[in-house]
């Protein structure tokens, strides 16, 4: 996970398996991020492996932070169970005659 001759520095691109391994999971749920346009990355060559900036990791990491605090409050709040507040498809709705 480290570049050459820098330590313990991690460098500016990962692999995937280096971000697989920050973020905990396995390496195909770090492609299937990346595949969807979920976790920015680039492409080396027209088929080369994926790398993914530290940066925008970083970046990404902080989104799903705010991302789960927005959720977390909005299911604690005073209309959480109100439906068609919450975005959720309960029964679907007939126009009125």
């Amino acid at each position: 996970m480290t570049s050459p001759g820098s330590g313990d520095e991690i460098g500016r691109f990962l692999t995937l398996a280096d971000a697989a391994e920050i973020l905990a999971v396995d390496v195909p749920a770090v492609d299937e991020l990346v595949r969807s346009g979920e976790l920015p990355a680039i492409r080396v060559g027209s088929t080369g492996p994926w790398r993914i900036e530290r940066v925008q990791l970083e970046v990404w990491i902080e989104l799903q932070y705010e991302e789960t605090r927005k959720f977390s409050a909005w299911n604690q709040g005073e209309f959480a169970n109100v439906v068609e507040l919450s975005g959720a498809h309960g029964a679907r709705l007939r126009p009125v005659d």
